[in-house]
């Protein structure tokens, strides 16, 4: 039975990682702010996350968890000097069960992990294995008794930022922007910058399109070499914040990507996306929206394995061809966006 939820005036929400995992999870800021319009509703995550919150128009503010200078102690003296009423553990480790467990709230919600239901009141059935990891984070509110009237997911920049895209994003006019993102965590989920160099090629000549090569922390030369694989000429932006990455991929007319961070800030922000997927399930990781497109070595039964190596040689990756690629972008960049 949900609890009584009135009285309730300081909300905390907690998603350390990974960036595209909190992207997901800003699925439940607008639904808690209509629920609780008086509240005051925070966040707490990661440094590398901070960005992805800080902009949210339905939060008052983010708490920041950097482990390298912050103890384990220190984190909950911090959440206790608070007084949240009611705590939302969306990332459910140890320290965070234990940091909700001690927040002092009188409502705790989490999911029924092994080893963390003590710290909850509220507890949620995991089904991240069948449902979309947006829907997962819904899951921990209809526990909770909270009516879900947004199903969008959020992602802010400022002004600042938008200028920053403008400056950077001049292209002709009339001509699509497509942007190539050959990052990503695990090796296993990467489609190797020499078949993005050869799809980029294609989609600029067909396409009369400019090219850009997002990156992120320690990509920079694997960007670099993809450009120099090129034919043709694409950019490189300077380091960007992610607020400043969000703002120039909402000014792309296609994002094509790996299973990665800046494919779900692409969603947030409304820009098409093709995915190439692997070892990582589009239904439960996919992009967010029916803007979208995924890409997939369909003749394989070992797709989903969620391995971060391969035992068998990467073939979900090395035997997907630019050609099967390059039809997913023409399904996308030849149907107008409304449409879609």
């Amino acid at each position: 039975m949900p609890p009584d939820l009135s009285g309730v005036r300081r909300i905390l929400v907690i998603k350390l990682r990974a960036i595209g995992d909190v992207v997901l999870s800003t699925i439940v800021s607008k639904n808690l702010r209509l629920a609780f319009p008086d509240a005051r509703i925070e966040f707490l995550t990661e440094p590398a996350s901070y960005d992805v919150v800080r902009n949210n128009p339905f939060l008052n503010g983010a708490f920041v968890y950097d482990k390298k200078t912050m103890s384990g102690f220190e984190l909950i003296r911090m959440i206790r000097r608070e007084e949240f009423d009611l705590v939302i553990d969306l990332f459910g480790n140890p320290r965070t069960a234990l940091v909700t467990k001690l927040s002092g709230a009188r409502i705790r919600v989490g999911f029924r992990f092994r080893g963390r239901t003590y710290a909850y009141n509220v507890i949620a059935e995991p089904r991240g294995n069948r449902v979309h990891n947006s829907q997962f984070n819904l899951d921990a509110l209809e526990a909770l008794g909270v009516e879900i009237l947004d199903r969008n997911i959020y992602f802010g920049f400022t002004s600042d930022d938008a200028q920053y895209a403008d400056e950077f994003m001049q292209f002709p006019k009339g001509k699509p922007v497509v942007c190539i993102n050959p990052g990503g965590g695990w090796y296993t989920k990467r489609w190797g910058v020499e078949n993005f160099a050869a799809l980029a090629d294609r989609i600029a000549k067909e396409f009369k399109a400019g090219i850009v090569i997002a990156w992120g922390p320690g990509e920079r030369e694997e960007a670099v070499r993809l450009a120099s694989l090129m034919s043709t000429p694409a950019r490189i932006p300077p380091p960007t914040t992610l607020p400043q990455l969000g703002a120039m991929l909402k000014r792309c007319s296609l994002l094509v990507t790996n299973d990665s961070g800046p494919m779900h800030i692409a969603a947030a922000v409304g820009t098409p996306i093709l995915g190439i997927y692997g070892p990582t399930n589009p239904m439960l990781q996919g992009p967010y929206g029916v803007l979208h497109k995924i890409i997939r070595n369909e003749s394989l039964t070992c797709l989903g394995c969620n391995y971060l190596e391969c035992p068998i040689g990467h073939p979900c990756m090395i035997g997907l061809g630019v050609e099967e690629v390059l039809a997913g972008v023409r399904a996308l960049l030849k149907k107008p966006r409304k449409s879609r």
